[in-house]
């Protein structure tokens, strides 16, 4: 009887521990089944629906579809003999476009005129914080760096808040700093050019390739702009730190390339840009490309040239 009871005593402990054991395996899956509906409901919230990419001005006027012999992807190409002006290459020369921060070579070459102290210390304030495309920058307002370290960055890296922060403390302040810009692209003879700002964010700075060419001839014949502009990197000092910049232009630091000046520029309203003096074959060129499709489409676009002057217009020795 004893042994009876027993048995039916663990007949009884083996099925209650039998039910809990598929109690917590039900409720084990019913929060597993819970919590990838929760990650499931959680992905479906959070997708996020491509936009698409704002077409450049160049786009809109349909620019990108002119056809060359080079196939090139830029909307707009210009390429000349820097001596003798001979065009070697025109596509779209005389097109109205935004310029981006091509804007920074008209900013240095006023700076550098100027003859303004270049070890004269600026602070950067809120004034200079991009507040139209929102762009970003290492600068913090605060930040304190001579004139010809802000000269240097926005040349070299395509600094906003340096370019900005040149024409907000130049004498008579930004409106005499743009005033003077205009002026000189007049002086120039720059009869399609026109500047609103220093940084080049805004897309009504607006150019056209020939008006580049000579803004790029005009900016090679000032040593310190040649410098500054072909800088592989360039470091400086910000409180107990260091900021470490490198140029916008891996051509620069490209040995088949000889450049003496050059500056890149984007906004999506300019698409990417690029305009160089350089020397290929022996020749001295100036190179304006506006509107490239992409990223990497404006050096893509240089190399083709560079290759078809290498074998079409190369220098003849003189006898």
């Amino acid at each position: 009887m004893k042994r009876l009871l027993i048995a039916a005593s663990l007949g009884l402990l083996t099925s209650l521990c039998t039910l809990h054991a598929q109690a917590a395996t039900n409720s084990k899956s019913t929060v597993q089944k819970a919590k990838h509906g929760v990650v499931k409901a959680s992905v479906r919230r959070h997708a996020v629906k491509a936009v698409p990419t704002k077409p450049s001005f160049g786009q809109m006027a349909g620019l990108q579809g002119t056809p060359d012999d080079l196939n090139l992807k830029s909307s707009v190409a210009y390429v000349i003999d820097q001596d003798t002006h001979e065009v070697l290459l025109s596509k779209n020369d005389q097109a109205v476009l935004p310029i981006a921060s091509i804007t920074k070579l008209m900013t240095g070459l006023i700076i550098s005129e100027s003859k303004l102290s270049l070890d004269e210390a600026i602070t950067i304030t809120q004034d200079d914080v991009d507040t139209e495309k929102g762009s970003s920058s290492r600068l913090r307002p605060g930040t304190t760096l001579t004139r010809g370290e802000l000269l240097h960055l926005a040349l070299m890296a395509s600094e906003n808040r340096a370019a900005h922060a040149l024409g907000r403390t130049y004498p008579g302040g930004m409106p005499a700093f743009v005033g003077l810009m205009n002026a000189k692209a007049s002086q120039l003879g720059m009869r399609d050019t026109r500047y609103i700002e220093p940084t080049g964010l805004s897309s009504k700075n607006q150019s056209s390739a020939k008006d580049l060419a000579t803004l790029v001839g005009t900016a090679y014949h000032d040593p310190m702009l040649r410098e500054l502009s072909t800088s592989p990197s360039y470091a400086v000092e910000v409180g107990n730190h260091t900021l470490q910049y490198r140029t916008t232009n891996r051509l620069v630091k490209n040995p088949n390339w000889d450049i003496g000046l050059q500056k890149t520029g984007y906004i999506s309203e300019a698409g990417q840009c690029l305009v160089m003096q350089t020397k290929i074959a022996g020749r001295k060129l100036i190179m304006v490309f506006l509107d490239s499709a992409g990223k990497l489409s404006r050096i893509a676009d240089a190399e083709r040239v560079r290759r078809w002057v290498e074998v079409h217009h190369a220098s003849r020795p003189q006898t």
